[in-house]
């Protein structure tokens, strides 16, 4: 599944994946998103947009995230280190699978995560989710920093 599906992202003709493309470009150069979702279409043979939003609040971008499906995300992480240091601002990816999600669907998703993050170039860090405490904006910017992003 995951050579299909390498495939795919790596071919230019592909409308699906020109829009996946397209939706990442535009939240990188700050054009009126904050997030983009990504799913598997019904075939699970294309990665393609499920949501772009610029509803600006974070919970409102993890109340996206399905209990019981698994997603890919990026999103536009804003946070400040220090008071008056000026707020800061990362492209976070998100992997998405939570426990609630079938085998077969964490397993495919997990095996075609490397195409898609290949295709998003400026991309800081992943987040690896299984249930909404792992991310909370708090666990988020923890990793974050930890990373040695200030």
């Amino acid at each position: 599944m995951f050579y299909i599906i390498s495939i795919i992202i790596n071919n230019n003709n592909n409308n699906t994946v020109d829009e996946a493309l397209k939706a990442f470009n535009e939240l990188k150069l700050g054009r009126e998103s904050k997030f983009v979702i990504y799913k598997l279409n019904d075939a699970k043979t294309q990665i393609v947009v499920d949501k772009v939003s610029n509803e600006q609040s974070y919970d409102a971008f993890t109340e996206q995230l399905p209990e019981n499906d698994c997603r890919y995300a990026v999103y536009i992480f804003e946070y400040e280190v220090a008071p008056g240091e000026g707020k800061r601002s990362k492209l976070i990816f998100y992997q998405w699978s939570p426990d609630t999600a079938s085998v077969r669907s964490k397993m495919v998703y997990a095996s075609s995560k490397d195409a898609l993050k290949r295709a998003l170039n400026g991309v800081a860090i992943e987040i690896q989710g299984t249930d909404f405490s792992e991310v909370t904006y708090e666990t988020v910017l923890d990793h974050l920093l930890s990373r040695g992003f200030r």
